[in-house]
């Protein structure tokens, strides 16, 4: 078999939902000769046992350590990351009532939850005092009931969530990710790198 060149990438963070992990459920790999890129395809890198637990941290140095021994005339780059966390997931996880029953009880908390805080931090900084102090100094009267200023801070509010979050419904407002989903991607970034560097730390991690 010639010499050949194989460039692996890695991904940070992966799900699969076999027990059965291959090397391209961990990463991709480019190579010119098509015979050894199906065979390293093939390449079983993993098997997560009845009794382990879910989550393994794979070193790339690991993979690189199968993939000579498929094909030993290789020279493999690596282009990507160099701990892979690997988590199993079962097949019917984002199935059934009981992922239906979670996602309401999260939409009823947030829900409940920001209107809570919303209305304690009005109430904390006095909001209903400072209105009718403006629409005395304007009005030169006292306010009765519901006035406009109230309702024009009450749509501002409400404008000013949704402009923020860049989210109305399923569509957005602009291209760009939403808050949350930038505030979601760092979070991940940190669990992931918290995992491996335990796992590192423990002797976990398949090197």
């Amino acid at each position: 078999m010639a010499n050949a060149t194989v460039y692996l990438k890695c991904d940070r963070n992966v799900e699969v939902q076999s027990e059965d992990v291959f090397l391209t459920d961990v990463g991709s790999l480019r190579c010119a000769d098509p015979v050894i890129s199906a065979k390293l395809k093939a390449l079983k890198v993993h098997h997560f046992g009845k009794d382990e637990t879910k989550r393994c941290v794979i070193s790339s140095l690991k993979l690189v350590e199968l993939m000579e021994e498929t094909c030993p005339n290789i020279c493999v780059q690596i282009v990507g990351e160099p701990d892979v966390l690997v988590e199993w997931i079962s097949v019917d996880r984002h199935k059934g009532w009981q992922q239906w029953a979670k996602c309401a009880l999260v939409c009823l908390v947030s829900f409940f939850g920001t209107a809570f805080t919303i209305m304690a931090y009005h109430n904390d900084v006095g909001i209903n005092e400072i209105f009718t102090e403006v629409y005395r100094m304007v009005m030169n009267r006292e306010p009765q009931g519901l006035n406009i200023l109230e309702v024009s801070y009450s749509v501002g509010l409400a404008a000013g969530i949704i402009i923020f979050f860049n989210h109305v419904g399923g569509r957005r407002l602009t291209k760009d990710p939403t808050p949350i989903e930038v505030a979601m991607r760092n979070y991940e970034e940190d669990v992931d790198k918290t995992l491996i560097a335990t796992a590192g730390r423990e002797g976990r991690e398949e090197e």
